[in-house]
C-alpha cells in the first residue's frame, strides 16, 4: 500500500477518509486477527495474544468492528425486545462503546452513560480478540444472555 496514490479509487464497503485509508486499516486488523489465530494454533497462550496487541490499534479495532462492520444490516446481532451491551476498556481511557440491540442492526457509540444490560469489561486489547471471537471475555457482567448472543451472532458477512 506504500505505493499506491494517496487519490487512489478502489472499491470499499466501510465508511473511510479514503479508500487508502480504508483498505490499510481493514487489512491491518485482518492480519492481527489472523496471526492471533496462528499464534493460537501454534499454543501461545490468550494472555500472550492479547499482549502483542498495542492499546491504540485494539480500540481502533474495536472502533471498526461495532461501529462500522455491526452498523450494516448483515449484522445478525439482534434481539427482539431492546437491549444495551456495553464494552469498557480497563486500561484505556475513554475507551467505552456502547451498543444498542433491537431487531434491527444494531447501533453503537463511543461512551455512554446509560444503563446496560450487560457490560463486558478487560483489557482492551483482550475485548478486541474476545469481540472476535479469539478469547473469551475477560468479565462479565449483568444479563450474560447477551455476552452469549454477540458469542453466537457476531461472525461477520462480508458479500
Amino acid at each position: 500500500m506504500s505505493s499506491a496514490p494517496p487519490d487512489v479509487e478502489c472499491w470499499h464497503f466501510l465508511p473511510a477518509p479514503s479508500p487508502l485509508a480504508f483498505w490499510a486499516r481493514r487489512q491491518a486488523h485482518e492480519t492481527a486477527v489472523h496471526r492471533a489465530d496462528a499464534e493460537s494454533a501454534h499454543g501461545t497462550a490468550p494472555e500472550e495474544l492479547a499482549a502483542a496487541v498495542p492499546r491504540d490499534f485494539a480500540a481502533d479495532g474495536v472502533d471498526e468492528l461495532l461501529l462500522a462492520f455491526h452498523a450494516r444490516a448483515k449484522s445478525k446481532v439482534r434481539t427482539e425486545t431492546p437491549r444495551v451491551l456495553r464494552v469498557r476498556a480497563t486500561d484505556t481511557d475513554d475507551a467505552v462503546w456502547t451498543v444498542r440491540l433491537s431487531p434491527e442492526p444494531p447501533v453503537a457509540e463511543r461512551g455512554g452513560t446509560r444503563d446496560a444490560d450487560c457490560e463486558v469489561t478487560g483489557p482492551v486489547a483482550q475485548l478486541y480478540l474476545a469481540l472476535w471471537n479469539r478469547l473469551p471475555f475477560p468479565a462479565v457482567t449483568g444479563d450474560t444472555a447477551l455476552a452469549d448472543l454477540w458469542r453466537e451472532k457476531s461472525a461477520i458477512v462480508l458479500s
